[in-house]
């Protein structure tokens, strides 16, 4: 089990590099989360067809050779405001959970959690579990249903990451194993030092004296990774994009407070001569060539995020540069916003008039949409015309409906459906939306919009999960890696 003593510290990509390093190994091998708070998620296999998983866990599965699937997350937790999130329970949406206390929650959902990770143990040979923020929050042990109570159910032997680059990174290590009960701190096997810049030597003495005081050793020294190529888990990206080559493109995605499944743009970090840009103000847009894009992204809170928008002032910013014929795309919640107007009869969402650059209008409706979705693009136009004909796999996760509006549509103010029911285009070709996300990580629509010459302008998702299995095998101290799963191991 990878323990983090804060949020941000490292668990998820150190997860996804175990995965990766165990099944090279030639073991069978699952990530699991209990709980995952996110607003970024993935369409997976449930017993009920489609459900939602967080992504982290989706990149984890495919690092570890594994088909993503429910079990491997049964419990998400998706924001919608500062005291609020929707639960989503083995892949489905509960109102019943919805609408309970956070603490009343964790009796009622740990069977299923303890189910979906005892059958996650027998099918495999290596199960690495992830925790999420800190095992040592003492508000919150009482009710813990996804760090040290998932470690005492499995036996679990767990590595404690920090991230040094912070500073304190020993105080954090020592705090965290102080504030655990003993049988508790018996199952931390590691320290972890993530993220670390310069001479490894200058830690001495300090690994040695955390081990003569807790017992533990530090068993891996991480450097710093500014381009690993895995999304992050947590909020934006890091604002210090590295552009590889001149730049050719900016791509500026608005970074609205509900901001959902905002890792599927980090393909765009990868493309050579492309410069990915969070904008959260009108001067945030400025300078933009009408070539570059404005990407309004999913929100969990549309109508929200809308108002948000406007009262920042960027929907004029981006009016001006859609205007002027720039190209501006929008995903889910960002198509929604995009059209003339939001109906919501039924307290999904939130009433609310849209930017007006495509003539549609969205209903949200209780029920949801979960799945995932094979399409082709038809006679895209303008500014988006590479992609006419391309064939696109990506999934869709929405309560909105979308359709032409009626009263524009009888004056003849249509758009163009260049995906049935999918995607609209404006006559001028410059705005295009979209209900399906992960186009940008889909291999054909990168190389349509940015291959150059025949090459492939990123690096593929296996590339991606072996270069992390490389970091952690030369990371960790000879040996550590194998002792973490040694009776299993063995047995096998």
């Amino acid at each position: 089990m990878v323990l983090g003593t804060t949020s941000g510290a490292g668990k998820s990509w150190l997860t996804t590099a175990l995965c990766r390093y165990y099944s090279n190994q030639g073991l069978k091998v699952a990530p699991f989360k209990a709980q995952n708070m996110s607003n970024n998620a993935r369409v997976v296999a449930s017993g009920m067809g489609s459900g939602e998983i967080g992504s982290a866990q989706y990149f984890q599965a495919l690092a570890a050779r594994a088909e993503p699937e429910v079990r491997m997350n049964p419990l998400l937790l998706k924001p919608e405001a500062d005291t609020h999130s929707q639960v989503v329970l083995m892949g489905q949406v509960s109102a019943e959970l919805t609408a309970m206390p956070w603490r009343g929650r964790s009796e009622k959902v740990w069977p299923q959690i303890a189910a979906a990770l005892d059958a996650l143990r027998a099918e495999n040979d290596v199960v690495v579990i992830e925790g999420a923020g800190s095992p040592a929050e003492i508000n919150l042990h009482a009710s813990d249903i996804v760090n040290m109570r998932v470690a005492r159910h499995a036996g679990a032997r767990c590595l404690l990451v920090t991230d040094i680059d912070r500073g304190g990174a020993f105080a954090h290590l020592y705090g965290t194993w102080a504030l655990l009960p003993q049988d508790e701190r018996a199952l931390i096997h590691g320290f972890v030092l993530n993220k670390f810049r310069g001479d490894a030597s200058l830690l001495a003495p300090a690994p040695q004296m955390l081990h003569d005081l807790t017992g533990v050793p530090t068993v891996a020294t991480i450097p710093m990774q500014w381009r690993h190529g895995l999304p992050e888990e947590d909020g934006v990206f890091d604002d210090r994009t590295l552009v590889a080559g001149a730049v050719h493109t900016t791509v500026a995605v608005v970074a609205y407070p509900r901001i959902s499944n905002l890792d599927e743009f980090q393909p765009l970090k990868n493309v050579p001569g492309v410069r990915l840009l969070w904008a959260r103000s009108p001067a945030d847009l400025g300078g933009l060539k009408p070539s570059d894009w404005v990407v309004l992204p999913g929100s969990k809170a549309t109508a929200a995020d809308l108002a948000w928008l406007r009262a920042q002032g960027l929907d004029q910013a981006i009016a001006q540069h859609a205007g002027q014929g720039g190209a501006v795309l929008g995903v889910c919640g960002g198509l929604q916003m995009l059209g003339e107007a939001l109906i919501d009869t039924s307290g999904i969402d939130g009433n609310a008039t849209g930017l007006g650059l495509l003539p549609l209008v969205t209903t949200f409706e209780v029920a949801k949409t979960v799945q995932r979705t094979q399409a082709r693009f038809g006679a895209v136009l303008g500014a988006w015309a590479a992609l006419a004909g391309v064939p696109v796999t990506g999934y869709e996760i929405h309560h909105g409906q979308t359709a032409q509006h009626p009263a524009m549509a009888a004056k003849g103010d249509v758009s163009r459906e260049v995906i049935p029911g999918i995607a609209w285009q404006n006559p001028a070709g410059n705005v295009l939306g979209v209900y399906l996300h992960g186009l940008l990580e889909d291999p054909a629509v990168l190389q349509a919009l940015f291959g150059r010459g025949g090459a492939s302008p990123v690096p593929t998702l296996d590339a991606v999960f072996d270069g992390l299995a490389r970091m952690a095998e030369a990371s960790f101290v000879p040996g550590a890696l194998q002792a973490l799963i040694a009776p299993d191991y063995a047995a096998a």
